[in-house]
């Protein structure tokens, strides 16, 4: 399996996948509040239509709430990938 490179730390990659680019950039733009963020990069998304967008979050510059869920959430070492992620 091909993976990617892990992101610097402090930061997280995010993949947005939507019906229209409206719906996504709503999406988007929710995480832009949160986080400093880079621009987004906007895809197509299957032969259907819809869209995938994305961005990259500094989560070491959070704003609020995601500040205040930052501090109270522990990853408990046995997080795992959903078995529709890649």
């Amino acid at each position: 399996m091909d993976h990617e490179p892990l992101p610097s730390e402090d930061h997280a990659e995010v993949r947005i996948v939507a019906a229209t680019p409206e719906v996504a950039r709503r999406v988007a733009e929710v995480l832009r509040r949160c986080f400093a963020s880079t621009e987004q990069r906007s895809y197509p998304a299957g032969r259907e239509g819809g869209t995938r967008l994305h961005l990259t979050l500094d989560t070491a510059h959070a704003a609020e709430p995601a500040r205040t869920w930052l501090v109270t959430s522990e990853s408990t070492g046995r997080d795992q990938a959903h078995t529709d992620e890649v």
